[in-house]
């Protein structure tokens, strides 16, 4: 097969499924008591001039040594790369990039590599390439014309791996030469960007990826079937790990439990749970299902998965030991739409925050939005597995993110009403949750987005009073309202 990956092939894309149940009501005196007071978030500095297009955006976040990096693209073509120390001086163009006739985003796929950030960047005279930047303008500049010419280079998966930059690279096909998938490295000079290894006209790529044991794990089939392989970015250090099946298989989801790395594998039928620590012992499937199942998250020793039971319509959640023995379990949710037929229930998102998993709720409705969004929150057992919040993002392009502070707090984007999102928070209970900031009073909402951690601060985008996506942040450790997080 030549594609660039065939997980893709299934087209169950990156959609999880989920519920929502009964929610903790609460009276808008509580919720405007539990809402910060002005200025715990603020806007760092405005970015997009409010006479921008419509739909330009605050994209890549990046924290790079504590500092972070990101990126203004404008409708009209233009791009900006970014740096902030959290202050409105300190925040400052590193190097702008004009307005070309070019699909929309011209700059993607930012990644930090020591002190130094590596992206990509369309042009009209080189298409798209491996760009890298120190900060600076002078520092910032093409690393090298890959695919030589406007054409561009099909370039996936950057990511760092020991202090240097590895890649995939695709090819594209000519008249005496098919598609190839290929291995690559940089160190951010032409010289030093190097081809590590060529896979072949028949090696279909996966999209996900995983970073354990101090090296890049990828799953590749070909004639010899599905393999898991492991890089450190040299030639030497590239090698197959360990074959998973005989035949063409499909990697719906990845994610990690401690050290571990985690992926849910389709083959056939059978929904198979991995776990792997990059090595052939270590890589071992933990167990399979016999109906749609994704991964949710783990906590501790402990993996969880969810499905929808088909009769019931109701969300299931399982729990897999990562030393095996079998599945067993949890809960299922309620949902209160069970009686409509295109009432599915799916995960959105998740994230794990201390010893709890942390997930998004939806449930579908015959059009594009859904028709319930809720927060969830699990300690992996029935009594602690609760509704924390409705509603979130109804939105079919925008779904509310959920991020872990790393200091007990949890952001998302909420919407009491139903409507518009604004930024909210949470420690895991209904009395340790509350709005963060109203950054567009009014009907407007904010759509917040991008959260990213660097140095002390929680950075993100955000629609505000100028009516375009600026750059806010907040302290990663704010107390709003006071009070203890409440152990699960």
């Amino acid at each position: 097969m030549r594609v660039r990956n065939w997980g893709a092939l299934v087209g169950l894309g990156l959609t999880l499924a989920g519920c929502g149940g009964v929610p903790e009501q609460e009276d808008s005196r509580r919720v405007e008591a539990q809402a910060c007071p002005p200025g715990v978030a603020s806007r760092v500095r405005v970015v997009i001039p409010p006479s921008a297009p419509l739909g330009s955006e605050v994209t890549n976040l990046t924290d790079v040594q504590g500092t972070l990096f990101f990126a203004t693209q404008l409708r009209d073509g233009s791009a900006v790369l970014w740096r902030s120390n959290g202050t409105e001086a300190g925040t400052v163009q590193v190097r702008a990039f004009a307005a070309e006739p070019l699909v929309y985003p011209r700059l993607s796929d930012m990644v930090a590599v020591g002190s130094r950030v590596f992206f990509l960047l369309n042009t009209v005279a080189t298409g798209t390439e491996l760009w890298v930047s120190d900060g600076t303008s002078a520092g910032t500049r093409l690393v090298e014309d890959i695919t030589p010419g406007a054409a561009g280079s099909a370039l996936f998966d950057l990511t760092e791996v020991n202090g240097r930059l590895v890649f995939f690279r695709q090819t594209a096909p000519t008249p005496t030469e098919p598609s190839r998938t290929e291995l690559w490295r940089s160190d951010g000079t032409a010289g030093g960007t190097l081809r590590v290894r060529n896979f072949g006209a028949d090696a279909g790529l996966a999209f996900n990826t995983l970073k354990v044991g101090g090296a890049l794990l990828f799953f590749l089939a070909q004639d010899t079937g599905t393999t898991l392989w492991r890089t450190d970015g040299m030639l030497a250090g590239t090698t197959a790990v360990k074959r998973l099946d005989a035949g063409l298989t499909f990697i719906l989801d990845v994610g990690y439990a401690g050290s571990q790395g985690l992926f849910l594998l389709l083959d056939g039928p059978n929904y198979e749970v991995w776990r792997t620590n990059g090595t052939e012992a270590g890589t071992a499937r933990l167990d399979a299902f016999g109906h749609y199942t994704r991964l949710l998250g783990a906590l501790g020793n402990n993996v969880y998965v969810w499905s929808e039971q088909a009769a019931t319509r109701r969300l299931k959640i399982d729990r897999l030991s990562l030393a095996g023995g079998g599945k067993a379990l949890v809960t299922t949710l309620p949902n209160p739409y069970a009686d409509q037929e295109f009432a599915t229930p799916y995960v959105q998102t998740s994230a794990v925050s201390g010893n709890a998993l942390y997930f998004s709720m939806a449930i579908s409705s015959p059009g594009p939005s859904p028709l319930d969004v809720s927060l969830w929150v699990t300690n992996g057992t029935a009594a602690g597995t609760r509704d924390l919040f409705r509603q979130l993002s109804r939105s079919d392009e925008y779904a509310s993110p959920i991020f872990a502070t790393g200091t007990g707090q949890v952001l998302f984007a909420g919407s009491p009403e139903g409507g518009t999102t604004e930024p909210w928070f949470t420690r895991g209970t209904v009395a340790t949750t509350g709005q963060l900031a109203d950054v567009q009073p009014g009907p407007g909402g904010s759509s917040p987005d991008g959260f990213t951690r660097s140095g002390s601060r929680v950075y993100f985008s955000a629609v505000d009073d100028t009516l375009r996506p600026q750059l806010w942040s907040v302290p990663a450790s704010f107390t709003c309202p006071p009070g203890p997080a409440t152990a699960m």
